[in-house]
C-alpha cells in the first residue's frame, strides 16, 4: 500500500436526483446556485492555502507555517459531475495552483454514469483527474429502482468506456449489496459485470437504513423492508470469493483493488492522517482539530465569498477519542494498527480475541485477519469494553 500522506477534500453537495438511501449532505433542485458555488469553492482554496497550517491546526498549535506536499485531491459530492466539465476542471486547477500537491497525487473525482462523456471526461483529465469514483450500485434493473437510482443497468458500463476513451487512469466503481428484492443471482451477476468492466477497484457497501432518508420513510411506512445482516453477510462472503479470485485483495472491509489501486485518499482517512475539507457540510482534520463546513449551499458560498468563517462548528480531539478513532478505523484495514496508537489495551480480552480468530498480534500491530474483517466492528467494541 501507498505511504500515508496529507489530502484535501472538496465538497460538491449538488445532484440531479436524492436516491431513496443517501444521507450525504446533498440537494437536487439547486442547479442556479451552482455557479456561486463554484466561486466560493475558488475563494475558499485560495484564502485557506494563504493562512497555511496555523489557519486550521487547534489554537496556539506549535504547527509548520507551510504546508507539506499533498498526496491526494478527493472531489465528492452529491455529484461532482453535475458541473460543467469546465467548471470543475477550473476548481481541480485551483488547487493545483494554490496548494502543493505532489507530482504523482492523486486526484480523484465522483461521478454518477448519467453524467459522464467523453468530452467532460477529457477534460477533467487534462485538468490532472486520473482517478473516478463512480457510482453503479447495481446491475439488477429491480434493484436499481428499488434504491431510487435513474440509470439503467448497461449506462455505467458505457460511463467506464468514456472515462478510459479519455484517458482516465484508474476507476473505482461503488456497489451496494443487501438490497431487499436482490436475489444471489443477481449480486453475482453484479460482480461478474464489474470484472468485465475491467476496473481496478471495488467498493462494496452494506445497504444501510439511515434517519431522513427516503429509504427509512418507505421502510416506516411498509412500503420497503430493512435488509436482512444474514443476507448482508451472504453478499459480502460471495465478494470476497469472486472479486479476490480475480486478482482484486480486499484492503478495507467494504474495498478491493489490485495491488496498488488502493485509494490513496481513503487511506489517509483510515490512517488517522490530516487532510483539508472544503465546502458545505465538509469535514476536515489537522493535527487534532477537527471542522465541518456549513451545510447549506448558499449559506456556506455566501461565507467564502465575503471571506468569513465557512466552519459550522469544530471540535478539538484529545487522547481517549483519538485512540477509540483509531481503533475503529485502523481495524477496518487488513494492515490493522499500531499498538503504539491505542495503547494501553486489555491484554486478556486481545488474548481471547486472538484464540478466537478474529484478530491478529503480532506486538507491534493489531489486525482483523481479512476473512474475519466483517466483525471488526464487534472486535472495537470488545476491545474498547475492556
Amino acid at each position: 500500500m501507498t505511504d500515508q500522506g496529507a489530502g484535501v477534500y472538496l465538497h460538491v453537495p449538488f445532484c440531479a436526483h436524492r436516491c431513496h438511501y443517501c444521507d450525504f449532505n446533498t440537494y437536487a433542485g439547486l442547479d442556479d446556485q451552482i455557479p456561486r458555488y463554484v466561486a466560493g469553492l475558488h475563494a475558499e482554496i485560495a484564502r485557506v492555502a494563504a493562512a497555511g497550517p496555523p489557519g486550521v491546526a487547534p489554537p496556539g498549535a506549535d504547527v509548520e507555517p507551510d504546508w507539506p506536499v499533498f498526496s491526494s485531491l478527493f472531489v465528492g459530492g452529491g455529484t461532482p459531475t453535475l458541473l460543467d466539465p469546465a467548471d470543475l476542471a477550473g476548481v481541480v486547477r485551483r488547487v493545483r495552483d494554490e496548494l502543493p500537491l505532489a507530482p504523482g497525487a492523486e486526484v480523484t473525482v465522483e461521478a454518477n454514469p448519467e453524467t459522464v462523456t467523453a468530452g467532460g471526461m477529457a477534460t477533467l483529465v487534462d485538468a490532472g483527474v486520473d482517478r473516478v469514483s463512480m457510482g453503479a450500485q447495481s446491475f439488477a434493473p429491480h434493484v436499481l429502482r428499488a434504491l431510487g437510482r435513474r440509470h439503467d443497468a448497461e449506462r455505467p458500463l458505457a460511463a467506464v468506456a468514456d472515462a478510459r476513451a479519455a484517458g482516465v487512469r484508474r476507476i473505482s466503481l461503488d456497489l451496494i449489496s443487501g438490497t431487499p428484492g436482490e436475489t444471489p443471482e443477481d449480486w453475482a451477476a453484479t460482480l461478474r459485470t464489474v470484472l468485465s468492466a475491467g476496473t481496478d477497484h471495488v467498493s462494496a457497501y452494506a445497504l444501510t437504513v439511515e434517519p431522513g432518508t427516503e429509504y427509512a420513510a418507505r421502510v416506516r411506512r411498509g412500503d420497503a423492508l430493512a435488509p436482512d445482516e444474514d443476507v448482508q453477510a451472504e453478499r459480502e462472503a460471495v465478494a470476497r470469493d469472486v472479486l479476490g479470485a480475480a486478482g482484486l485483495a480486499r484492503y478495507e472491509v467494504s474495498n478491493w483493488a489490485r495491488r496498488g489501486q488502493e485509494s490513496v485518499h481513503n487511506l489517509t482517512y483510515w490512517r488517522g492522517g490530516d487532510w483539508l475539507g472544503i465546502g458545505a457540510g465538509a469535514h476536515g482534520h489537522w493535527r487534532g482539530r477537527r471542522w465541518w463546513g456549513l451545510r447549506a449551499p448558499a449559506r456556506w458560498a455566501d461565507a467564502a465569498l465575503a471571506g468569513t468563517a465557512t466552519a459550522g462548528g469544530e471540535e478539538l480531539i484529545d487522547a481517549p477519542t483519538r485512540r477509540t478513532e483509531r481503533l475503529m478505523m485502523g481495524l477496518r484495514t487488513v494492515e490493522g494498527v499500531a499498538r503504539a496508537e491505542i495503547e494501553p489495551v486489555a491484554e486478556a480480552t486481545v488474548a481471547a480475541l486472538v484464540r478466537g480468530g478474529v484478530l491478529a498480534d503480532d506486538g507491534d500491530r493489531l489486525r482483523v485477519p481479512e476473512p474475519a474483517l466483517g466483525l471488526a466492528d464487534g472486535v472495537v467494541r470488545r476491545l474498547l469494553a475492556a
